[in-house]
């Protein structure tokens, strides 16, 4: 990867220049990463993450000293921003607190945050035209403690069974850590607790196909730590997860990486990093990029939720 010796660099993106300062910074020491390397990263994938980040609320996971020092969970737009850098106000009523969060509508917005020690990027899953109503629903498929990742591989396989029998287009990519992440793009017609209410319900089905394998019980202690959380939390309002391309804050530098249904059932996520993800990305553009094509009406999820109170199940846990 690049690097550079001067105190400081000039990256020209778009109509814009960003200056990186202490770009020989090591951010990763295991991979030999620097600061200035996770600027380029971020340049060879940029339409693949702006299209995930575009016009969202995101808090960023920035780590000052490097992924081995501590890491900073920065909701509000960290100081000193370009005028050209754009937010978008939002609340938060459970702490009685706003902030204006950054809001990607260009590349070098990414870049600007690297620049002040970003590493991962977390994006609401609604937009700033309407901040309440959310237009992605995200399956997280969260192993447990002794659950290994074939495990997932195969519930995966389950809940994308499950999205074509609903008529739904579902667009996988690994968590860039130990999970599977699959988005489907919806109308923003609904609030989040109609989202989250539709989302636990699909994982209610998938825990019925596959049992021993898939679970949506609430709590940690209860689950079985071999099997697969369907986090159906993850549609809570102002609940975040790293953004599709985003590096996560790993020691080898890990990636949060778009994937085609045909490669889960044999995919690693130790193989999609900072290193690796360029050339991928070279070959193969951003395989999210006509997720914005296909919405999906969740009525039939709010249909089953329904006939899940009716049975007993009991409605959705407060997150």
């Amino acid at each position: 990867m690049a690097s550079s010796s001067s105190p400081g660099t000039e990256l020209v993106v778009g109509d814009r220049t960003v200056r990186i300062s202490n770009p020989d910074r090591v951010y990763f020491p295991a991979v030999g990463v620097t600061k200035l390397d996770l600027a380029h990263y971020y340049l060879s994938v940029g339409d693949g993450v702006v299209n995930a980040l575009r016009e969202r609320p995101c808090m960023l996971h920035r780590y000052p000293e490097g992924v081995e020092g501590q890491k900073v969970h920065q909701k509000r737009l960290p100081r000193g921003a370009p005028s050209w850098v754009e937010t978008v106000h939002v609340t938060f009523p459970r702490w009685s607190r706003t902030a204006d969060e950054l809001c990607v509508t260009e590349l070098a917005s990414v870049v600007w945050a690297v620049q002040m020690s970003t590493v991962e990027f977390h994006p609401w899953n609604s937009r700033r035209a309407d901040v309440e109503r959310p237009d992605e629903w995200r399956i997280d498929l969260d192993p447990g403690d002794e659950c290994d990742f074939s495990t997932v591989r195969r519930v995966a396989g389950v809940a994308h069974e499950v999205l074509d029998e609903l008529g739904a287009e579902g667009y996988p990519k690994t968590t860039g850590s130990k999970g599977v992440h699959i988005y489907v793009r919806i109308h923003p017609e609904h609030p989040f607790t109609d989202v989250r209410r539709a989302a636990l319900s699909f994982a209610r089905e998938v825990e019925r196909r596959c049992p021993a394998e898939a679970t949506t019980t609430w709590w940690r202690k209860d689950r079985d730590p071999r099997a697969v959380f369907v986090d159906f939390n993850q549609n809570a309002r102002d609940h975040t997860v790293a953004c599709a391309y985003s590096v996560r804050g790993t020691p080898d530098a890990r990636v949060s990486a778009p994937l085609r249904w045909d490669e889960v059932a044999d995919c690693d996520p130790r193989d999609f990093t900072l290193l690796t993800m360029p050339q991928r990305y070279a070959a193969l553009g951003d395989l999210h990029a006509d997720i914005d094509d296909h919405p999906f009406d969740i009525a039939p999820l709010l249909e089953w939720a329904d006939r899940d109170e009716a049975e007993g199940a009991g409605p959705v846990p407060d997150p």
